[in-house]
This record gives C-alpha cells, structure tokens and sequence, in this order.
C-alpha cells in the first residue's frame, strides 16, 4: 500500500488502540480523520495521494484553527481545548512542521534562488514566485508549515 491506503490503515489500527484503551475521545476524533479521508477519496473516485491525504488533514488543522479564533472571541475556551486537542491528534499523521528558524532559513534560500532567477531582489508585488518556491522546498524537503506563517515570513524577508 502507498499513500493514503497506508495512512488508513495505520489510523484504522490507531482506532483499534484507542478503543481498546476506552479512550472515547480520540477515537472519535481518529474516525472523524478516517471518514475525512474517505469522503475525500470518493469525491475524487481514485485513491488519494499521499500530498493529497495530507492537504486533507492540514485543512482540517486549517478549520480547527479558524473554530479556535471564534471560540476564543466568544468566550468559549471550553470548545477552544476540545478543538485544540483535535489538532495534536491530526498532526500525529502529518509530517513534522519546520520551526521558525527552519522555515526562516528554506525562505531565504527560495528568495536567493528567485533573485538569481530573475536578476534581482523580488519586490512584494513579486511574491508568487518566491511563495511557489518555498511551497517547492517544503515538499522536497518532506516538511510542512502554516500557509499564513510562510506568507509572514516571505513578506518580511521580501521587505528587509
């Protein structure tokens, strides 16, 4: 098995120890991750790729971060946590993210490459290029990182 097929049957035997454990929580949220990617399968009619099972667990960390946000401006920390938790049960199954300092160092490298590219510094108006190679460099890399914090940091480097 490659790609997905692998990953739901790793989560599939997760669901198995955790059920066993009586621990009512993260099973439910690993059957939340599993039906995700089969809906997504279906949808697609073909097997998920191993990138595309992964863009379905970082839009799913991506939903949980926004539910965050408005839990925490309505006063509800309680659901906050829930979908907190969430989050570190869905990240289990992705590859590691870069740190700051990581993701600090891959931008400027994809920077130096665009610049020598096009034959000087980009400008802000000149992100897309940069953006693309840094999304390159993260995928060779086998990492992952936050959309918005790749933004922050190309933007800021592209400003400096």
């Amino acid at each position: 098995m490659t790609g997905a097929g692998a990953l739901e049957s790793l989560i599939s035997q997760k669901i198995i120890i955790s059920m066993k454990a009586h621990d009512a929580e993260r099973t439910g949220i690993l059957r939340l991750i599993k039906n995700a990617l089969k809906n997504k399968a279906i949808e697609k009619r073909t097997e998920l790729t191993q990138a595309e099972s992964e863009q379905v667990l970082a839009s799913m960390i991506k939903q949980r971060r926004d539910s965050i946000d408005q839990f925490t401006k309505g006063n509800r920390p309680d659901l906050a946590d829930k979908e907190a938790i969430e989050i570190t049960v869905i990240e289990e199954f992705l590859p590691k993210a870069l740190d700051d300092a990581g993701l600090t160092t891959l931008v400027t490298e994809a920077v130096a490459e665009v610049s020598a590219a096009l034959g000087h510094k980009p400008t802000q108006k000149e992100m897309g290029p940069v953006m693309k190679a840094v999304q390159a460099k993260l995928q060779a890399a086998g990492a992952r990182a936050d959309g918005r914090l790749v933004s922050e940091q190309v933007k800021k480097q592209l400003a400096g």
